[in-house]
């Protein structure tokens, strides 16, 4: 069965070219040039996977993604013609997986999406079937499934903070910079800021650590990166 990507751009141009790329490729492709008929669309298909323009003429890109991310983990990846940081930071804490910045390569917008669907699918449909769990079960990594539980409830991560939190699952106490983050876990080359990496913690956090402010699991360590510390089961 082909995967199903939405297109949601009010750049019409835009729109052909991408479509003509992911058509190509063998996706099955949904357009769309405004955010309510995007969120009605998204209703309708249910996609794989989801590329978000920021700046649209109705509801915008960061609201769309904030309404999808209440009900589904489903990869978006985020267009925006802004260069500033700040708002590609707060696209990513809003739950994006990967963000470009206009003009871009088609065929660097097809490889993430490539990127971010291997991910996907490899836990979909269980190329790994053993289980990681930490503290008697508080936090449980199921990657024949391809999800994480907290105290036995279904956690909703993105693709990106589920590599991240296997990442450091797979390696307990090894501290890794953030570069080192991007390499093992997003598995391409990722082109952005180191404060990329940030978001995703600070997102991680919210949904396994009982208190953000004082983290038992993922840990900073100052002038380096990160670390995970618990007890394997």
């Amino acid at each position: 069965m082909k995967e199903k990507i939405l297109v949601i751009d009010d750049e019409h141009g835009l729109l052909e070219v991408v479509e003509a790329y992911l058509l190509k490729e063998g996706y099955e492709v949904f357009t769309v040039d405004n955010g309510n008929e995007a969120l009605l669309m998204y209703d309708e298909i249910n996609p794989d996977f989801i590329v978000l323009d920021l700046m649209l003429p109705d509801v915008s890109g960061e609201n769309i993604c904030k309404i999808i991310r209440e009900k589904s983990d489903v990869p978006i990846l985020m267009l925006t013609a802004k260069n500033m940081e700040e708002d590609k930071i707060n696209g990513l804490a809003l739950g994006a997986d990967d963000y470009l910045t206009k003009p871009f390569s088609p065929r660097e917008l097809v490889m993430r999406i490539k990127a971010i669907l291997r991910r996907t699918n490899k836990g979909k449909y269980g190329y790994d079937n053993t289980m990681i769990s930490f503290n008697n079960k508080d936090i449980l990594i199921n990657k024949d499934e391809h999800i994480v539980k907290k105290s036995g409830e279904i956690l909703n991560v993105t693709p990106n903070e589920y590599e991240i939190l296997l990442l450091f699952a797979r390696n307990p106490n090894k501290v890794f910079t953030r570069a080192q983050i991007i390499d093992a876990a997003l598995g391409y080359e990722f082109i952005g800021y180191d404060r990329t990496i940030d978001a995703h913690i600070k997102n991680l956090r919210k949904k396994i650590e009982d208190d953000i402010k004082d983290p038992k699991y993922i840990l900073t360590v100052y002038g380096v990166g990160y670390k995970f510390k618990g007890k394997q089961d």
